[in-house]
């Protein structure tokens, strides 16, 4: 009987254990905030807000919640001196995420008169400074690094996340140019990160990049009675750049608890995607600049990223995918279209921006004469599976499209790329589980239904054969559109009208 009982008993606390640890895990993760009043401040009659105050508007509370538990007037000691950090601890769990920044208050000189409560020793090193209060009390102050150490430390051991933030700026300026703390507190904060492999968010110098921009006019709007101190308006800006900085770690679990602004469709190729500005110059259009029209801007937001003349190859080594890549957020969509001027040669003296006809991974060495510098050149398909990785890596999700097919015909039917760019395309996209759109072939089609003397005389003018016309880009967006409904398992199609 005893026994049956143990084993009930043991029973009941493995089906609570696992209960217990099912709702832990499903608790959301606490972002808690410590710092001093550029953090946290206002009150009744206080127009004064710190950036913490708005933090939660930024985050999806069904997924997180911002704990704000920075106080005005706290230095890093006196955050731990008063018990504060203690308190935090007490409620930090595995998942939640601290970030900390201080550095308006340790200015100071350590000792026991008022205004030197909150000071700390300079620096990162171990230096400490004894004092003895009138009660008897001992305290032993220590480097403002020394406590931001402390508080990484910490939050390591409870399997929480910490991110440094350095000091905002205050409204000091010096010939226009706004005084920032790269040499002092931002240095010492940056440093602390780095020794201890944690996330850094370079606060002081994201505002003051913009302050710098704006102008001391402009700045001195967002501040409140005094230079340290922002409104509402100040404040709300600072937010919105620690969010900018979160967007920059490396830390993907954080980031996606962030609201999502509306998605992006990104497009990058060559002329026939976007022609010169997109503006109709000559009146040749890509089919990029109309392809909006098939979807609910209210939901996607859709950006035109091709440039004429490019190809798969120089389209990154001239910088443009780089400049894209880094705008790309999770739940982002990028469509590419290369292959018109892949067919270039490899090192010619115009443009060498030719690749190898191929989708394999063959690569060749050449002397770039544009670059003056040796070249290792790859396939057409593997520059596309660069580009496919790098959007996929950003926990976007790639599209490869075909190239459309030249106004060249032959025996009534238009020329078709499916024994080289378009078969090299589709051929890529299947290595990397990657949506494809036979973008040549469907075209291809519709051109041969609709007749070569029709084609010729709406869709192209009788100067190229490359660059369609207004009608003509229409028509292939439409035909993109059709495409993207066609895509088995792919959000992208949920946006269209």
């Amino acid at each position: 009987m005893k026994s049956i009982f143990l084993s009930f008993a043991g029973t009941l606390i493995l089906f609570f254990t696992l209960i217990e640890t099912q709702l832990f895990k499903e608790e959301k993760p606490t972002i808690y905030l410590i710092g001093d009043s550029t953090v946290r401040n206002g009150g009744d009659g206080n127009l004064q807000r710190g950036w913490g105050n708005f933090l939660q508007d930024f985050f999806d509370s069904t997924k997180a919640v911002v704990s704000n538990q920075a106080m005005a007037g706290r230095s890093t000691r006196t955050f731990i001196k008063e018990g504060r950090w203690v308190r935090v601890l007490e409620t930090l769990k595995p998942g939640d995420y601290v970030f900390m920044q201080f550095g308006h208050n340790e200015g100071s000189e350590p000792d026991t008169t008022r205004s030197g409560y909150r000071g700390v020793l300079k620096g990162m090193g171990e230096d400490t400074k004894e004092l003895i209060w009138p009660d008897g009390a001992l305290e032993t102050v220590h480097t403002y690094g020394w406590y931001l150490e402390k508080f990484i430390r910490d939050t390591k051991e409870k399997g929480a996340t910490p991110i440094v933030v350095s000091m905002i700026p205050r409204n000091k300026f010096q010939d226009r140019d706004v005084e920032r703390a790269n040499q002092d507190y931002g240095k010492w904060a940056k440093d602390a990160a780095r020794r201890h492999g944690v996330p850094f968010i370079d606060l002081n110098t994201l505002v003051a990049d913009q302050y710098d921009l704006w102008g001391p006019e402009v700045v001195k709007g967002l501040f409140e009675r005094d230079h340290t101190h922002t409104n509402e308006a100040g404040a709300r800006i600072n937010a919105w750049n620690v969010v900018e900085g979160i967007k920059g770690l490396e830390i993907p679990e954080l980031k996606v608890l962030l609201i999502k602004d509306k998605p992006t469709l990104f497009l990058i190729g060559d002329s026939t995607v976007k022609n010169g500005q997109g503006d109709g110059a000559g009146g040749l259009w890509g089919w990029g600049d109309w392809i909006a029209s098939y979807f609910d801007l209210d939901k996607i937001k859709v950006q035109n990223h091709a440039l004429g003349g490019t190809s798969s190859r120089t389209f990154q080594t001239y910088g443009l995918w780089e400049k894209v890549r880094e705008k790309i957020e999770p739940g982002d969509f990028v469509i590419m279209q290369f292959g018109h001027n892949d067919s270039s040669p490899l090192a010619d003296t115009l443009r060498a921006r030719g690749t190898i006809k191929s989708a394999g991974l063959e690569a060749e060495t050449v002397f770039n004469p544009i670059t003056n510098k040796q070249e290792t050149v790859y396939s057409y398909g593997q520059y596309l599976r660069q580009m496919i990785w790098d959007t996929k890596a950003k926990g976007a999700t790639p599209i490869v499209c075909s190239l459309i097919p030249r106004n060249q015909w032959e025996d009534g039917k238009v020329k078709r790329s499916d024994d080289s760019y378009a078969l090299w395309a589709e051929e890529a996209a299947n290595d990397t589980e990657t949506a494809f759109i036979p973008l040549n072939t469907l075209i291809a089609v519709e051109y041969d239904s609709l007749g070569e003397d029709y084609v010729r005389a709406h869709f192209f003018n009788d100067k190229d054969h490359t660059h369609p016309i207004l009608d003509g880009a229409k028509f292939n967006a439409k035909i993109v559109a059709k495409g993207i409904e066609s895509l088995e398992k792919n959000d992208l199609k949920d946006y269209l009208k």
